[in-house]
């Protein structure tokens, strides 16, 4: 296992699962009758703990009920207070560490609710360059947020884990630079990490695209979507670990509630791949 990842991880492989927040205050969704604040954290502890409970290497914690989702600079205080909250309370009620991540880009959010919760790492989905989203044009953060840290004097505490080519997006802006190219782009620009996806969330990218990824960049690679208990094998052959959200939920589907069952049988082929097994 890379040095990077054994100063957060105990095993070589890592799995992130994801604790999806409910609609949080402020939030289109937000529905404080039927989910208030406390359930919404009672909720995210309970997840955090069954992937725990289910072998999870560690467990990021995001907003992405939230959507239609707003720029990083629009994301509201009462949006990062209630991510704080959250965080904080799985920080404490699992053993396994923890990362953040803020919809859409919210970079900047994402450290500082990770340095006062404790969290390892923070997903960055455009570190550099820029890419059509939904909410419009999202440009490179990389400089800003490194600053950022600098300024907050935690370069050693968070690790920036960044997405390239990431999903949910038109990235014609920038076709004419292949996958390589973007990758060293964002790892000569001070990503410690890069994430690879499919086109959408649950879609796994192919294992052609891993290992564009993986052979042209010095930084561990991360799988961020679609990796499945039986593609995990192929995937992650030609990666460093991986962060999964639909297939730890019920039906595969990422709306709904975390299944313990699920979780065990993907960390089950997890273990197997570890330990060298056909």
């Amino acid at each position: 296992m890379r040095q990077e990842l054994k100063n957060i991880f105990t095993h070589e492989k890592p799995i992130i699962g994801m604790v999806h927040l409910r609609p949080l205050p402020g939030a289109p969704l937000y529905d404080k009758k039927n989910m208030s604040m406390q359930q919404i954290i009672d909720t995210a502890v309970k997840e955090a703990q069954l992937l725990e409970e289910g072998g999870v290497d560690g467990l990021q914690i995001e907003n992405i009920w939230d959507y239609p989702y707003v720029k990083g600079e629009k994301i509201g205080e009462e949006t990062v207070a209630a991510v704080t909250a959250a965080a904080v309370h799985v920080k404490q009620n699992v053993k396994i560490p923890i990362g953040v991540n803020f919809h859409l880009n919210g970079a900047k959010q994402s450290l500082a609710v990770a340095i006062a919760a404790g969290a390892r790492w923070i997903r960055v989905f455009e570190f550099v360059n820029a890419y059509v989203s939904h909410a419009g044009i999202l440009e490179g953060i990389g400089g800003e947020l490194a600053r950022y840290r600098a300024a907050l004097d935690a370069r050693e505490d968070v690790m920036f884990l960044c997405d390239v080519n990431v999903k949910h997006g038109s990235h014609f802006i920038i076709s004419d630079r292949t996958l390589a190219e973007q990758a060293n782009d964002a790892v000569a620009e001070g990503a410690e990490a890069l994430i690879v996806t499919g086109f959408e969330t649950g879609i796994a990218p192919t294992p052609e695209k891993v290992r564009e990824f993986s052979e042209h960049v010095d930084v561990p690679v991360f799988l961020g979507s679609g990796t499945t208990s039986e593609n995990a094998r192929e995937l992650l052959k030609y990666s460093d670990g991986a962060i999964v959200g639909s297939y730890f939920k019920e039906d595969n589907n990422w709306k709904k509630p975390v299944s313990l069952e699920r979780t065990k049988r993907f960390m089950d082929a997890v273990w197997s791949i570890r330990n060298g097994k056909a």
